[in-house]
């Protein structure tokens, strides 16, 4: 009987630690059931076979939900930190999981593992496809597709506004706003700046869908590549990616300006309507990002014009694809590994790179460059003046020794995340170009990498089924800002 009792104790404690997190991703799967509506009334209209898919992947997810939040309807939601970092890791992995039922029991009917990967690349906003023949699928898959990334954007945003800054993953509480305060007092505020956020999410895609439309797209096409721009996902609804519309320059330069309103802050958009004109300008990682981008075209621009092109060609397609790259979206209009030496190796470096902090976008983040190159100036100073004292600044606050720690950190993983995988994927029998290329652009969720296997105008298809679940992996780490996922597999996380 002592013992059945400590059996009970520790099973309600158990229960009670993870109540909160199954109930809150119960939730969630049911908004992901909910927006699998969408696709299913267009399929309705059409009276396409693929409804039935639609429907069985609804009834899955709402059962489950369905069971979960009835086993913790009494349990109330009051999340410690370590259960934000579990929370955080099982939304993303559920979510993806849960999104790719369609494509399983759709007309494409992709095997488990290609779906996985399709439906992780899309939710992580990577871009990484393994579907050939995209213009044949049905609309209402297309539409999928386009939603599972924008659905993916939305939530990048809550989490690096609200989630991240509180978890003090790789320097974000630079970033901390009264969004990432979970204390009961700065709750409701936290409401209002959700649904800030969200109407401007909506706005810009809405903006995006006109003019695409406008510009010549198919409905269809603008509402699908709409969704994808702001979210700086890149999925299209052709196998040659943007290059369906590379000879209407008017679309990429509009798509250009998309891809960098999705790489910009939020909250500064926030700012910008509500207090300052002049929000984003002063911000220092927009100034920082625009920089690069500008530097980065002139460079690549000026390249393709020396070897005989036509400038206003160059300029167009060099400013769309390196700002693609840039802000991790993985949209191609053109095959920019036939440009030359120069312009692969600088699209490689680009890949690292990624948009700004609160934004859709991937990779280190621009910021992060930023603080590193304020640490390396103090250092070179230290040298010269032994004895000096100085303090940096980022944005005018101080950057304190905890968000110098955090930064390395963050750089040292992500890095070395790169580099292990890498080399499982040569494991596996890939080149050195794919195995590297791969790593990087799953880690950083840029979508193409280099070479002819997956380069801007391959695919991963062709890749084997261990090297897409390793860069499934790679894609949920490098949204989770690596740390978050690593912290999960120490001992003394679970010794709490």
């Amino acid at each position: 009987m002592p013992f059945l009792n400590v059996h009970r104790v520790k099973h309600w404690a158990l229960r009670r630690r993870f109540a909160p997190i199954v109930r809150i991703l119960a939730v969630l799967w049911v908004v992901l059931a909910l927006f699998m509506l969408v696709p299913l009334v267009v399929l309705l209209w059409e009276h396409d076979p693929d409804a039935k898919a639609f429907i069985l992947a609804i009834v899955i997810v709402m059962t489950l939900a369905g069971g979960a939040l009835a086993a913790t309807h009494r349990v109330p939601i009051e999340l410690k930190p370590w259960q934000m970092f579990v929370l955080t890791a099982a939304s993303w992995a559920s979510v993806s999981g849960f999104a790719s039922l369609p494509l399983i029991l759709g007309a494409p009917q992709l095997s488990v593992t290609n779906a996985v990967f399709e439906s992780v690349s899309a939710i992580t906003t990577t871009g990484s496809t393994v579907m050939v023949g995209i213009e044949h699928l049905s609309d209402g898959l297309k539409l999928w597709r386009g939603l599972m990334q924008w659905l993916g954007g939305i939530g990048i945003i809550v989490m690096g506004i609200a989630i991240l800054p509180f978890l003090k993953v790789g320097g974000m509480r630079l970033f901390h706003t009264e969004s990432s305060d979970w204390s009961d007092k700065v709750m409701p505020r936290t409401g209002g700046i959700a649904k800030a956020t969200l109407s401007i999410y909506v706005a810009l895609t809405l903006l995006a869908m006109i003019c695409y439309w406008l510009g010549g797209m198919h409905p269809l096409d603008a509402i699908v590549h709409a969704m994808s721009s702001l979210s700086t996902g890149g999925f299209a609804n052709s196998d040659a990616s943007f290059g369906a519309y590379a000879e209407k320059p008017w679309l990429l330069w509009m798509a250009s300006a998309f891809m960098l309103s999705g790489a910009l802050p939020f909250v500064l958009y926030i700012r910008f309507i509500r207090t300052s004109r002049s929000a984003l300008w002063k911000d220092q990682q927009v100034r920082g990002l625009l920089k690069l981008l500008l530097a980065a075209i002139l460079i690549l621009s000026a390249w393709r014009v020396l070897q005989g092109d036509d400038w206003f060609v160059s300029l167009t397609h060099v400013t769309f694809n390196v700002i693609s790259v840039v802000t991790t979206t993985g949209y191609a209009s053109d095959d920019y590994t036939l440009w030359g030496s120069l312009p692969v190796v600088a699209f490689f470096y680009l890949t690292f790179v990624g948009g700004c902090s609160g934004s859709t976008s991937g990779g280190m983040k621009i910021f992060r460059f930023q603080i590193a190159m304020l640490m390396l100036r103090n250092q070179l100073r230290y040298l010269i003046h032994a004895n000096g004292v100085f303090t940096t600044h980022y944005n005018q606050q101080p950057v304190t020794s905890d968000i110098s720690r955090s930064v390395v950190a963050f750089s040292f993983f992500f890095f070395i995340t790169i580099a292990v995988l890498a080399l499982l994927l040569s494991v596996l029998g890939l080149d050195l170009v794919t195995a590297v290329t791969g790593a990087a652009t799953a880690v950083a969720n840029v979508g193409p990498g280099l070479g002819d296997t997956i380069g801007p105008a391959g695919n991963f298809y062709t890749l084997p089924d261990a090297a897409k679940w390793l860069l499934c992996i790679g894609m949920l780490m490098g949204r989770l800002e690596i740390l978050t996922v690593v912290v999960l597999m120490t001992p003394m996380f679970w010794r709490r």
